[in-house]
């Protein structure tokens, strides 16, 4: 939980004061949390109303599954509030308002009791469901199950989910993709990071979105298309506007990435967020440098931010191109380090009405990665190890 004066929340706050009010916020408003323990398993529902995105997942020391709703609110009648739980494998369920935008039901459990549980939406109206089912199937009363079955982690009459991080928008629709915009990141008079030999960002970003565009033609049979194919200038501002106009199912934005610690080194992946992390914001500002827009424009450019309902997908997205791009990299540069995937504000990704990614291939600051990004080989390992987590992304849909 964030504490008072911590950045979350002061950055909560200004959200707040420049979305201008309720009749402007675009979060649904979360007013009811039920949970009951029933002889067989504890059921918890939260009431939403509106759909919504979600993700969920678990955690552990302590031991605990978590539901997250994307843009969403608390009312107050809800924020911190605990419920006990009548049962040996979970004590309690919490709800609390995670981020400005994000409301987080949390269920303390033992897995060490905990057979199986499961996320899941219901419909008319949107609400999300958690069935936490005990491995002691005599249960908190100590009547046993009449048909003596243990029930299977997919109790029968439910939909699969597709995706560890549960249901999204594109997931609920059954949607796949079919076109893929890449964004060689700078161009033109705007090199981006210049390594000690001279060696420009610009043409490594170039190098790599053309190799994926093979891949992705060739390989795939998808529709690849380049925000640059030569290097000319294009607006930051206008990179997802092309995604728009191409009406791309995936925008991914190609960097290579600097650091005033040259020993720094290795792969990162962004998605867009508002972010609390000084180095998340240290790299935004680098990259957002050649934006023209002013102070004036803040409200509009948070309320993009905030409003922004890819953030599940976009994750998902930028972990499997993370996980398959160090991978891949590997092969070249073995112990290359992931340094993880992360939300933030980069300008290039506001806008896009699509899952969209930005990707830091490896550091051109640092010696020993910048000798590599010299080489075609690593460039096309690269292009590999990003096509890798695209295809993994589009089979996560059962498209693939």
């Amino acid at each position: 939980m964030a504490r008072p004066g911590s950045p979350l929340l002061l950055l909560g706050s200004l959200c707040a004061s420049l979305l201008g009010g309720a009749q402007t916020d675009p979060r649904a408003e979360i007013a009811n949390l039920r949970q009951h323990t029933h002889p067989a398993f504890t059921r918890i529902v939260l009431d939403i109303g509106t759909l919504r995105e979600y993700t969920s997942g678990e955690l552990r020391d302590p031991d605990r599954v978590y539901v997250d709703v994307l843009q969403a609110k608390l009312n107050p009648i809800l924020q911190n509030q605990s419920y006990p739980c009548q049962a040996g494998y979970i004590s309690q369920v919490r709800i609390s308002q995670k981020t400005p935008s994000t409301v987080r039901v949390v269920a303390d459990v033992d897995f060490a009791k905990v057979l199986s549980y499961r996320v899941y939406p219901l419909f008319d109206p949107f609400r999300l469901v958690i069935d936490i089912h005990p491995v002691d199937r005599a249960g908190v009363h100590g009547g046993a199950d009449p048909s003596g079955n243990i029930p299977s982690a997919k109790p029968s009459g439910l939909p699969p989910d597709p995706a560890p991080s549960g249901y999204s928008m594109a997931r609920q629709l059954g949607l796949g993709v079919r076109t893929i915009v890449i964004d060689p990141g700078h161009g033109g008079p705007k090199p981006g990071t210049i390594g000690k030999s001279g060696l420009q960002e610009k043409t490594i970003n170039l190098d790599v979105a053309l190799a994926l565009q093979k891949l992705l033609r060739d390989k795939a049979g998808l529709e690849a298309v380049l925000t640059r194919e030569t290097d000319i200038d294009v607006p930051l501002e206008n990179r997802t506007v092309i995604a728009n106009q191409k009406r791309a199912d995936l925008f991914v934005s190609i960097h290579t990435n600097a650091h005033r610690d040259r020993n720094r080194g290795g792969v990162e992946s962004f998605y867009l967020n508002i972010s609390p992390d000084p180095e998340v914001n240290r790299l935004a500002a680098l990259e957002n440098a050649t934006s023209t827009k002013n102070i004036g424009e803040m409200k509009g450019i948070i309320q993009k931010i905030v409003q922004n309902s890819k953030i599940q997908e976009s994750r998902d997205l930028a972990d499997k191109i993370q996980r398959n791009l160090v991978k891949s990299l590997a092969k070249d540069l073995p112990g290359i380090q992931s340094l993880g995937v992360k939300g933030g504000p980069f300008w290039v990704l506001i806008g896009g009405e699509m899952p969209s990614v930005l990707v830091e291939i490896s550091h051109l600051s640092n010696a020993r990665e910048e000798e590599k990004l010299k080489t075609r080989k690593y460039r096309e390992l690269a292009a590999e190890g990003i096509y890798d987590g695209i295809m993994e992304y589009i089979r996560s849909l059962g498209k693939g």
